[in-house]
Order: structure tokens, then sequence, then C-alpha cells
């Protein structure tokens, strides 16, 4: 967390907040996971889950948000999702956004993510192990991510958002299989 969004939320007499009505118990639910078509395992039904959050810091002009598993036998993790551009009028995102954006605030869209192309690709942690899945959303000081496209890479989203967060509300997710 940079200085700058510490200090948004430490001056804030309440915290920046992510929820979903859909996770429960910290995890996933089965239409949330992917799908047996990405080849990973599991047969869930790819679905993004919805997500709902409060008390965004004064002076946010937009949002960010990422999935990401911080277990991912990769070296480095890996990206499930990640919508840009979201309009601080926004209070949450539906479930179920395709890979059209369709469901999304406009002028919000989706980047690339670690599966190569945009759009939610849902979680499949290996047989036998847990992993731990942080849905972060970032309020932003500005409203569009300059340099951002739909090919943006997971890393530009980050480098680009983290230069201008006023603050981050994450929620944490314990998956196994």
């Amino acid at each position: 967390m940079s200085i700058l969004s510490a200090t948004a939320q430490a001056n804030s007499h309440v915290s920046f907040k992510l929820t979903s009505p859909e996770i429960k118990n910290g995890r996933f639910e089965n239409d949330h996971l992917s799908s047996a078509a990405l080849g990973l395992g599991c047969d869930g039904g790819n679905h993004s889950p919805a997500l709902e959050w409060e008390h965004a810091p004064a002076g946010t002009l937009g949002f960010v948000l990422e999935i990401f598993d911080k277990d991912a036998p990769t070296g480095h993790g890996w990206v499930h999702w990640t919508v840009v551009n979201i309009p601080a009028s926004s209070h949450a995102l539906a479930a179920g956004i395709g890979s059209d954006n369709k469901g999304l605030p406009s002028p919000a869209f989706q980047t690339r993510t670690d599966f190569g192309i945009p759009g939610y690709g849902g979680p499949c942690p290996p047989a036998g192990q847990t992993h731990h899945y942080v849905i972060t959303l970032k309020a932003l000081n500005v409203a569009t991510l300059p340099h951002v496209t739909v090919d943006a890479t997971p890393a530009l989203v980050g480098f680009v958002a983290g230069m201008n967060t006023l603050a981050t509300a994450r929620l944490e997710v314990i998956q196994s299989r």
C-alpha cells in the first residue's frame, strides 16, 4: 500500500470496504470456478462474482478491480480478472460479466489477464491444493487509466493504477480442490 493510500484510509472515519453477496464463508461458489472448457480440471460456470463496495475516499474519480491468485505455481501468481475505468459513481459490479463487457458500467472494460485474453477466468487450484485469492479494488485519483487498452498486461495495469491509488479495499478468498 502506498503512503498516499495509507493516509487516505487513516483519515477516514469509515474504512473503504469491498464485499460480495455471493462469496460465502470465504469461498467461491462453483459457478465462479473455471469451466471445463479452460482445461484446468474444474467444471464450474466461469461466471464472475457480484461485488459491492462502500466508503471510497474523497477525491475518488474511478476504480480498478483485480482478482489475483498469489499461490499459482508460476513464481509470481496469476491474474484471473482485471476491470479498469470503473466510474466513481459505481458501488457494485453485477455477477456474470461477459467477455464482451456487457453488464459493466460505461466506460469500464476488461483487460488481458494471465489467461492471455480479456475477461474473467475463474479460479481452479490444482487438485489437493489450497490457494489464496485476493480481490482488490483500488480507488483512483483519475477517471481513466492512461495508456491502458484492452490488450494491456496485468503488470502495466497494476503499475499505472498503483501510481494513481488513493485507497485499496481487499477481499480474500481461500479455495481448495
